[in-house]
């Protein structure tokens, strides 16, 4: 009974926030206390995700095929934010690692800038372009017609996206991970609200399709941004941007930008290369987009919580880092990868054993429904290994050496995954299931190499 209120306790403590410095005492407690809400914070993603689609699923084929093809083209932005946020637990982290709170509220600031001016840019993409993106990905007449003003709105809205990933980057690099969580949480629950009213027009809300689950994505997202703005502003916890910081730091800016080119080159070749396996795909037919589409979206259902775990590995190392503390940084990384593995071995598991039963939440399409499932069993069996892979490829990330991940990405997924993909595919009796094949071999490789990489440890000397 003491260690159920003992482990009560814990579990409150990081669910609500935590004071103490991760850089001394238990590296077991800091890991819980870090992991607990970044997981939290990944699975509402992770709702988030599947609840979309979900309600989207609704409207038939060509809609799920739209909400699809949309997200993968937008995931250049989703890359763009994350590695603007890579770069910035990198130098936050380092600097609370060093107790000098003022240089990391004066960098928190200058990320923010750099994220407004760059979505500034991708916004003008997404208000002249998105029918001729749609077209790019293969997208027949239907599609488009219905996915437009989906394309439209969310990547004219991205500057939502943009803040949420680095001003939630801010706080978790920090250690006021629950902040990250609960601002997650209100922006998702919004979405879930919204999406059914505005999709279907419930009550006063006029139907407005697809497009109605983009404008709900952006108002949850928006509403999120404010939220974080007032904490960052107003509030009381490690990051606090007072008058002072109001002013552009361009030495500061560049050191986020030259960190960020390496991380954000990272998620756009892993983006450009799920994208290559979209446009492969789609040759197979709207079916095959919405079975691998339906599969994808619940493989990032499982994967998500398992980046809240190399999130927490990422902010170990930049803080224990800054504080000096080389051998606890590297304890910290083999034991969140350790509980990485475990956690996914055991809900990929169950996808693998029951795949037809999560597929049909989403879809019935006979078709649809047998492409999902083949896409399931394939990829459970790469993304086990791979959550090894994650911890130790953010583990270096952490520590501000963001090439070494990167050239790790171009042989995993551009060496390996696109070329295996299109052989597999198109010269095989595989068909669409090539890629599916592609993906195992892929994960494999990086978890092998940024396993490697951070065993060799040279990010140890790399200074922020």
């Amino acid at each position: 009974m003491k260690k159920i209120y003992k482990i009560y306790r814990l579990i409150k403590e990081a669910v609500s926030g935590s004071d103490i410095d991760f850089t001394t005492g238990s590296i077991r407690k800091a890991i819980f206390l870090l992991a607990v809400p970044m997981i939290l914070e990944m699975i509402m993603e992770s709702v988030f995700v599947v609840a979309d689609i979900w309600f989207v699923s609704r409207l038939g084929t060509d809609a799920v095929t739209a909400v699809g093809i949309t997200e993968s083209v937008m995931s250049f932005v989703y890359a763009v934010a994350v590695g603007l946020g890579v770069a910035t637990t990198a130098v936050i982290a380092r600097r609370i690692g060093e107790h000098n709170n003022h240089k990391a509220s004066e960098a928190a600031f200058q990320a923010i800038v750099t994220g407004i001016l760059i979505s500034g840019f991708i916004a003008v993409i997404g208000l002249f372009f998105a029918e001729d993106l749609l077209k790019i990905m293969g997208a027949d007449d239907n599609v488009i017609k219905i996915g437009k003003s989906y394309t439209s709105v969310m990547f004219s809205g991205n500057i939502v996206i943009m803040l949420l990933f680095i001003i939630n980057a801010i706080f978790r690099s920090s250690g006021d991970a629950a902040v990250s969580m609960k601002v997650l949480w209100l922006a998702n629950i919004l979405n879930i609200i919204l999406d059914p009213l505005l999709i279907f027009g419930l009550g006063p809300f006029p139907a407005l399709g697809v497009k109605g689950a983009a404008i709900a994505t952006n108002i949850g997202r928006g509403v999120a941004v404010i939220y974080q703005l007032y904490i960052l502003f107003y509030g009381s916890k490690r990051i606090q941007i007072k008058k002072k910081d109001l002013q552009l730091n361009f030495p500061i800016i560049k050191k986020l930008l030259n960190l960020s080119k390496g991380s954000i080159f990272q998620n756009i070749i892993g983006t450009a290369s799920w994208i290559g396996l979209v446009r492969i795909i789609s040759e197979f037919g709207s079916q095959a987009v919405a079975g691998y589409t339906i599969a994808i979206r619940i493989i990032l259902f499982v994967l998500l919580p398992a980046w809240g775990l190399s999130n927490a590995a990422g902010t170990l190392v930049g803080q224990n880092l800054g504080a000096g503390q080389i051998k606890r940084a590297v304890k910290s990384v083999w034991i969140t990868g350790y509980s990485n593995l475990i956690f996914m071995f055991v809900i990929n598991s169950i996808l693998i054993l029951f795949p037809e039963s999560f597929i049909k939440l989403f879809i019935d399409d006979p078709e649809s429904v047998k492409i999902g499932v083949s896409a399931l069993e394939y990829m459970c069996f790469g993304f086990i290994v791979y959550a090894l892979g994650m911890v130790t490829a953010q583990a270096i990330n952490g520590a501000g050496d963001t090439n070494t991940p990167l050239w790790i990405n171009i042989i995993s997924f551009w060496g390996i995954e696109l070329p295996f993909a299109y052989l597999f595919s198109f010269f095989t009796d595989l068909n669409e299931k090539g890629v599916f094949v592609s993906i195992i071999f892929s994960t494999l490789t990086f978890t092998f190499l940024s396993t490697f990489f951070f065993v060799r440890g040279k990010w140890k000397l790399k200074q922020v």
